[in-house]
This record gives C-alpha cells, structure tokens and sequence, in this order.
C-alpha cells in the first residue's frame, strides 16, 4: 500500500516553495494536478510520473491518486499556494475516506493571502478573513453574507478568485456590499502571478475597486478601519505604540 500527499507548492516558483514540499515531490513516484500547476513543476521533476486533468476533474484527480496509492505508489497531488486553502486536501481527505484509505498527509504552502501581502507591505497585519469570490460551489447568497459579515466585523479581507471569463462581475458586486459598512477610502490591493513571470501589484481606494481588472490569478486585499498607505506600501497596525 502506498501514501498521499497533498502539498501545497506555493505560488509556484521554487524559490517560495517549501523544503518540505520538494522533498516530498523529490520522493513521489507519482505527481498529481491541475494541467497548468503541474506544468510549473513538471521540468523539475521529469522523472516522475504524471496524472493531469482539466479544470472542474478535482473529483476524478483524488479518486486517481487514492488508486495509485492502494497499487503501492507513492502520490504527491499537488495545489498552488496552500492545499488546505481553497485547494485540494479536504476533497482529498473525504474521498481517501469513501474508499478506505487512510494514509494521507497534508503539507503546507505558502498561500496567496501571505505572499500577496509582502508585495504589498503588511495589509493583513491585524485579523484577517479569506473570502472566495467563486460561486461555483458556494451561492453567491452565501458569499455576500460572509462580505457583509467580515466588513461588519472590521476584519483585512482577503479575496480569492476575485473574477474569471464568465464572471466579470463578481469584484464590482462584492465592492458594493463592501462599502455598505466600509469608508470608500479604505486602502486595497491588488496583485496578480504572485511568484510568476509577470507578477504585478496596484494600491487603490475601495471606491475605485470595482473599475479594476481581476482574474483567477488575482489575489485582492482590502484593508480595515486602521489600514494605510506607508512609503506607498499597503500597512495596518497591529496597535503597538510608537
């Protein structure tokens, strides 16, 4: 009988991946994944073997990797940023389960909440909510209440998914429900291919976020009642007197 991992690899250049998680790769027979994730670690690791799929396969992905394993392999499934962070290691977990399986070990990752935020400064200085913007699997009923609920509570958000091709509009909805409770003012940021080539950064007004382009690969970052802008990086106090 073998093993899985579900690892988090970061936001998928080495130099941000744990040493952890090579070894666990360097170890794997087989590596798992999302086509465009395996593509970042696939040169790497050339003498592996690989199991990828599309967009929309998680659930044929955990049942592939549980098969691999029960055949005696050793299966590192891999997820970007952090695998228990809107990634790939509940699913993974429930479906070891449905199959009687139970050798499964979740590694951690660098996630785009703490990543993103270095670029920014130190935006999520204070307690912080993560929010996916994606309805998907959530209703978006559901998304507004835990937006209204986070920005009642002064909390740093932290959005995931903030759009896509087929909803454009998720980013200028959930600024809306923002400002009910938050200044317009309130300091954001946006970065995008955290870690990739092309990596960009961009501070702006919560009343300006709506006009901003996001996609999948856009992490945004909106501050609480105390956030502001330092030396042009995006800061909010922990409280500590000076």
């Amino acid at each position: 009988m073998g093993k899985i991992y579900a690892v988090g690899i970061g936001p998928g250049c080495s130099a941000m991946m744990t040493k952890e998680a090579e070894q666990v790769l360097r170890e794997s027979d087989v590596i798992a994944g999302y086509r465009a994730y395996v593509d970042l670690v696939k040169k790497e690791y050339a003498d592996k073997e690989f199991f990828v799929n599309e967009m929309r396969g998680e659930a044929e992905r955990c049942r592939k990797c549980v098969e691999l394993a029960q055949s005696g392999k050793t299966v590192a499934l891999i997820c970007s940023g952090d695998a228990g962070i809107y990634g790939m290691a509940s699913l993974l977990l429930e479906t070891a389960e449905q199959e009687g399986f139970e050798d499964v070990e979740v590694i951690p990752g660098v996630t785009a909440a703490s990543s993103g935020a270095a670029l920014l400064g130190a935006p999520i200085g204070h307690d912080t909510c993560l929010i996916s913007l994606s309805d998907l699997l959530t209703p978006w009923e559901l998304i507004e209440k835990r937006l209204q609920s986070a920005a009642e509570g002064d909390f740093c958000i932290v959005l995931y998914n903030p759009g896509s091709k087929k909803s454009r509009d998720c980013l200028p909805r959930a600024a809306e429900i923002l400002m009910r409770s938050l200044s317009p003012e309130t300091p954001c940021g946006l970065v995008r291919n955290i870690g990739r080539e092309g990596t960009s950064k961009k501070l702006c007004a919560l009343r300006e976020l709506s006009e901003q382009e996001a996609d999948m690969f856009t992490t945004v970052f909106i501050g609480n009642s105390a956030t502001r802008i330092v030396n042009g990086r995006m800061v909010t106090p922990r409280g500590y007197r000076l």
